[in-house]
């Protein structure tokens, strides 16, 4: 459908824009910036006076739960709840029943996203089989299939020379691995983040050399092996730096965090609430001030939503019988947008940490608007706010953040041109 996008302000960090101008689209594609094209006639125009007009978000890890977990989501309801976040394009991890280290799962994923016509779905494959650390997965096979990077999630590696091994299979074929830095000693029995409010409350403890032990591992190999990596869901101002130190060495590394932990402290878990328990945990104070200054600085070039979504029963135990993760991506923009608010970024740096940056570092088609490529875009106002949980699309409404007044409001999610979700 042909559409005429009225006077917004587009922001393309990628493209070094940012001006008040139309926008117009046609078979899924911008097809002109400012001035219409000879013989343009649109069949739907969207009044985006007042809006700001962003590159779709670029989401590097959203559980989608589907194929063996539908109890907690599927693709459909957790695509839907992405635009709903100004997400056009996501990547979701392989910890899935079966795991997603054969083509036909991640065919079977890719079917179905097509079929729920929501936002855009990039597989990362498993980096072993099932999981385990030991036997490769058919890594070909699986790029083939449509996955854009491979990893092992949290599951850590049997010894050294296997995922020493690994590194350097995928670096033979051009291969993105994506590595989650957690020693699985260190961190065994963990609930909290090590410090005084795990002492205060009882809780058995992960240091922060959980991750940083891990990390410093990781990049000798990731230099020995010569592969590209992504480094996701740090949460330790150490951590940090040391990724600043290995991009400095000339190693191509990028690195994410997870939205919430921009946000939240341990000591969010001084009421026990079963919300707030994530893996890797919510880390100290001077762990996020270092966090969000190198997400400021670039270093973390890469902010994602890390979304879990849960069933209502796998939050109501105990703390440490509870299952892990957050549910947010469809609140992603509005939570992003209170670090503007904080002082902490300027509108279009944060935008490139969402769209222009993950799509960076993975290599995916996605996270500009150019005339000629996809029109995948999100519309939001920046004066208006959103009721978090007020409408709610994943099945995982375990969320911290439900009732919170975020600000800015997504009002339209376009995909190939088409909305895919108006707000």
């Amino acid at each position: 459908m042909p559409t005429h996008i009225l006077g917004a302000r587009l922001i393309d960090p990628a493209n070094g824009r940012d001006e008040i101008t139309d926008i117009y689209c046609q078979d899924g594609k911008i097809i002109a910036l400012g001035q219409a094209p000879s013989g343009f006639s649109a069949a739907k125009t969207i009044d985006a006076r007042g809006l700001i007009a962003a590159p779709g978000l670029v989401d590097l890890s959203v559980a989608l739960r589907e194929p063996g977990y539908s109890r907690k989501g599927n693709i459909a309801s957790e695509t839907l709840a992405a635009t709903a976040g100004g997400i056009t394009s996501l990547c979701c991890p392989p910890q899935t029943k079966p795991v997603l280290d054969t083509a036909a799962v991640a065919e079977l994923i890719l079917d179905r996203a097509r079929e729920s016509g929501h936002a855009k779905v990039f597989p990362i494959g498993a980096l072993t089989r099932n999981l385990a650390g030991e036997q490769l997965s058919e890594l070909v096979a699986l790029r083939d299939a449509g996955c854009v990077a491979f990893g092992n999630g949290l599951a850590n590696f049997t010894s050294n020379r296997n995922l020493g091994r690994a590194l350097e299979y995928a670096a033979t074929f051009d291969l993105t691995v994506v590595i989650h830095s957690q020693d699985s000693d260190l961190s065994e029995g963990g609930l909290a983040h090590e410090g005084p409010a795990a002492a205060f409350l009882g809780l058995a403890g992960i240091p922060e050399t959980a991750e940083t032990i891990a990390l410093a591992r990781n990049l000798l190999l990731v230099e020995q092996a010569g592969v590209r990596a992504h480094f996701s869901q740090l949460t330790t101002a150490r951590g940090a730096q040391m990724i600043a130190e290995a991009q400095a060495r000339g190693l191509p590394v990028t690195a994410d965090v997870a939205m919430y932990q921009l946000i939240l402290t341990d000591e969010a878990l001084h009421g026990f609430s079963s919300l707030y328990h994530v893996q890797p945990p919510l880390r100290s104070a001077g762990d996020r001030e270092g966090l969000r200054q190198a997400v400021k600085s670039g270093v973390i070039s890469v902010i994602s939503s890390h979304h879990q979504p849960h069933e209502a029963d796998a939050k109501q135990a105990p703390f440490g019988e509870t299952e892990a993760g957050i549910s947010s991506a469809e609140i992603l923009l509005p939570l992003a947008l209170t670090l503007v608010e904080d002082g902490l970024l300027d509108l279009p740096t944060l935008l490139a940490r969402l769209s222009s940056g993950p799509a960076a570092a993975l290599k995916l088609p996605a996270g500009r608007l150019s005339i000629g490529g996809a029109a995948d875009l999100v519309l939001f106002d920046p004066s208006s706010s959103t009721l978090a949980g007020e409408r709610w699309h994943s099945k995982g409404r375990n969320c911290p953040f439900i009732g919170h007044c975020l600000p800015g409001a997504v009002r339209y999610t376009l995909v190939d041109g088409r909305v895919a979700f108006q707000g």
